[in-house]
């Protein structure tokens, strides 16, 4: 089944993609038979794969990876820890400003005058 990619960018990545793993295969010195054999596809699947072909399924992506020793490089895509994008959303949507709940008819200053320890939890449970 065809997969038609619309955007021109993402072409563009999935054609460097292929490009890269092929740099890499050469580099191993490993052909595109054994390539193939060691992932479990036929040959014709490698050759689609390194010219960026967007049918080429992501099992593959990943097995080739595991073959040339990357396969970390799938499991740490897109992390959310090191996805700045994702980081400065969460860090958009933090409240600018925390109001404490107050109980009907308490006021700050109507503590009572308590010697309480820092270490206490106060009534709602928190004890900084």
């Amino acid at each position: 089944m065809a997969i038609n990619v619309s955007s021109l960018n993402a072409r563009r990545a999935l054609v460097a993609l292929g490009t890269n793993i092929k740099t890499a295969r050469l580099k191993r010195r490993i052909s595109v038979k054994g390539f193939a054999e060691r992932i479990g596809v036929s040959e014709s699947t490698v050759i689609r794969l390194e010219k960026g072909d967007a049918g080429v399924s992501i099992g593959t992506l990943a097995m080739a990876c595991l073959v040339l020793g990357e396969i970390d490089r799938i499991s740490d895509f897109l992390d959310a820890g090191s996805d700045d994008t994702g980081l400065l959303l969460d860090r958009q949507t933090l409240p600018k400003r925390i109001d404490r709940k107050r109980k009907p008819g308490s006021s700050p200053s109507s503590k009572g005058g308590s010697d309480r320890s820092s270490d206490v939890d106060d009534e709602d449970g928190v004890g900084f």
